[in-house]
């Protein structure tokens, strides 16, 4: 049987992590405990990352323009989300704290949390533990939450996000080293 090649949920919130490390040295064990992952997923999302070429083969190497574009053009018709049921949970999409001060009449979106206070409509995460993930790190929070902007925005809310996206990935740099 031949080993699936086409990208996966958990695939963006791995890119995600290592984006949000900087330059902060990682081992594929590290990725694994700080996003709740099994090891050898790791090791298959990034495999399935370089052949989609959103990382380099060095396996840390970043390609900011292919994610980029992935996540404003792609993530929307791939790993489609729409609001659910009403639940306790962690704010998301245009109500998360990047882009809550310019959407501050929207309906809470969240993903589901019974621990946070928070209530507002369902959106499915990426991947079940970015709940505990983004917890222990801001900046994937606030990547996670753009990308699922990207997923269930309006348009206002997707230029919005695009417009943080870009000057989060920085101008100019096709690449950054991780």
């Amino acid at each position: 049987m031949k080993a699936h090649k086409g990208m996966r949920p958990q695939d963006i919130v791995v890119l995600l992590k290592i984006f949000s490390l900087g330059e902060e040295e990682w081992l594929n064990k590290d990725l694994a405990s700080s996003l709740f992952i099994a090891q050898s997923e790791i090791s298959a999302s990034l495999n399935r990352s370089v052949y989609a070429g959103l990382i380099g083969i060095d396996k840390k190497t970043i390609q900011k323009t292919a994610v980029f574009g992935f996540l404003v053009y792609g993530l929307r018709y791939i790993f489609p989300a729409q609001a659910g049921t009403l639940a306790k949970g962690i704010p998301t999409a245009a109500t998360a704290p990047i882009l809550r001060d310019d959407f501050p009449n929207e309906n809470m979106l969240v993903w589901p949390d019974p621990k946070m206070e928070t209530r507002g409509l369902l959106i499915e995460p990426l991947y079940p533990k970015v709940v505990e993930a983004v917890k222990l790190d801001p900046m994937l929070y606030d990547l996670l939450s753009l990308a699922d902007t990207f997923r269930v925005g309006n348009e206002k809310e997707v230029a919005r996000a695009k417009e943080l996206l870009s000057n989060i990935f920085g101008q100019g740099d096709d690449y950054i080293s991780c």
